[in-house]
Parts: C-alpha cells; sequence; structure tokens
C-alpha cells in the first residue's frame, strides 16, 4: 500500500499521484489540508523519511515568515506546534510505501518507492521528461 499525502492544488504533488497511478497502483490519497496533522502522525512521518520539522518546513507559499518560522533560531518544537495549526506549512508531498518514507520534491523522487516503474514515456505537468520510452530516466542508463 502507497499513501501520499497530498495537496491538489500543487503540481508537485498532482505528479507525484500520476506516477503512482501510472505504475498500477491506486495509493490512499490524503488531503491533509483539509485533514490536518496530528502530532504523532507527524513525528513518525518525519523520522521515518528522516527529517526534521525544520527540514519539513515549507517557507514559500505558506504563512512561514508571518509566524516567524524561518530563522536559525526557531526550535523543531516550535515548527512541529505550527504545523499542527496550519497544515500548509508541511512541505509536499510525502510518500509513504513498503519501500519507505520520503518527501518526494521533485516528483520523481517517488519512483524509488514504487515496486514497479510506470510504462514511458512520462512526462511533469511542464513537460519535463521523467521516463523516456524504453522507461529510463533521462541520461540513457536508467539513473539520474
Amino acid at each position: 500500500m502507497i499513501v501520499l499525502h497530498h495537496n491538489p492544488d500543487c503540481g508537485t504533488s498532482r505528479n507525484v499521484l500520476d506516477i503512482i497511478r501510472r505504475s498500477g497502483t491506486e495509493p490512499v490519497v490524503i488531503d491533509y489540508l483539509k485533514e490536518g496533522w496530528t502530532r504523532p502522525q507527524l513525528l513518525a512521518l518525519f523520522a521515518a523519511a528522516d527529517l526534521t520539522p525544520q527540514g519539513a518546513l515549507r517557507r514559500t507559499g505558506s504563512p512561514a515568515a508571518e509566524l516567524g518560522l524561518l530563522g536559525e533560531d526557531v526550535s523543531d518544537e516550535a515548527i512541529l506546534a505550527a504545523m499542527l495549526t496550519h497544515p500548509i506549512l508541511v512541505n509536499r508531498p510525502i510518500v509513504a510505501s513498503p519501500r519507505g518514507v520520503r518527501l518526494c520534491r521533485p516528483s520523481e523522487r517517488v519512483l524509488d518507492l514504487l515496486e514497479r516503474l510506470p510504462t514511458g514515456p512520462l512526462f511533469k505537468e511542464d513537460g519535463e521528461m521523467i521516463l523516456n520510452a524504453k522507461g529510463e530516466r533521462p541520461g540513457g542508463d536508467g539513473s539520474d
């Protein structure tokens, strides 16, 4: 099972959802802006993805600056508390699969979490190629 913590207004999140579906898997999609977060949920996701609240903080397109969260002296506890009140502060998309948990920015980071790669060619919404017709990542050798 794959779980996608998704923001439908985000192009990267939509790209990740499309990549997962094209791999033949229908993920559990959690619209975290509607559902919100719990403290244990965020702590578990961050631990599994080797992230800190500071590392998972969405800095642009969020109230992070207005809330005074961008300084280096802001504690992880303060950021975590703000994320619970303002779910948009969590960068996205976060994907959990049997292969691990990862913040999938850029969207092709999700490929390593899939049991089966989608059939190529595969492009992002902006036209950037993710996989060519042979199912390889650009460069021809299957890697970045």
